[in-house]
C-alpha cells in the first residue's frame, strides 16, 4: 500500500469498480453482434419498463449525459426504434415510446444480457445472491444519502 493512497488490492469501492468494468465488457460482446451497446440497451430497456421517459430521465437512468442521450434518441428514432412527438404535449418534454421494432430488438439484446448475468452470478448460491443484493443496495442507499454511519 501506497501511503499516502489505498490499498487497491483490498479496496471494496475499487474491486466494485473492477466488476462495474468487467460486466459492461462482457454485456458490450454479447450486445455487439445485435448492433447494440450498453448505453442503447439501457435506453430501450427503460422505455419498455416506463414508456414515456424523457430525455433526461433517460440519461440519468443510463448513467450518461443529457447531450449523450439527446444524440442517441435521434439515432432510434431515425432507425425506427423509438417514436417522439414533434411537440411536447405538455411543457419541453418530448415523451419516448418504444416501436415494434424496438421491443423486437430489445427482447433479444435482453435474453443476451441476462446471459451475462447469469454467468455472473453463476458461482453463488441463492443465499449469497441475495445477500450481494442486500449490501450493494445498502451502499447505494448510504453513498446517496450521505450516510457515513458503518
Amino acid at each position: 500500500m501506497n501511503q499516502d493512497g489505498i490499498d487497491l488490492r483490498t479496496s471494496l469501492g475499487y474491486l466494485l469498480k473492477e466488476a462495474s468494468s468487467a460486466l459492461r465488457t462482457a454485456m458490450e460482446e454479447v450486445l455487439r453482434p445485435l448492433g447494440m451497446n450498453v448505453t442503447r440497451y439501457s435506453c430501450l430497456e427503460l422505455l419498455a419498463q416506463r414508456p414515456g421517459l424523457s430525455n433526461s430521465e433517460l440519461a440519468r437512468g443510463a448513467f450518461v449525459t443529457r447531450q449523450s442521450m439527446n444524440v442517441l434518441l435521434q439515432a432510434l428514432e431515425r432507425e425506427g426504434y423509438v417514436t417522439r412527438p414533434a411537440e411536447a404535449p405538455v411543457g419541453k418534454v418530448l415523451p419516448t415510446r418504444l416501436t415494434p421494432l424496438g421491443r423486437q430488438s430489445l427482447e433479444k439484446a435482453t435474453v443476451a444480457v441476462r446471459s451475462v448475468e447469469v454467468r455472473m452470478l453463476a458461482g453463488m448460491t441463492e443465499a449469497e445472491q441475495s445477500g450481494a443484493f442486500r449490501i450493494l443496495q445498502s451502499m447505494i442507499h448510504s453513498l446517496r444519502d450521505g450516510n457515513d454511519a458503518a
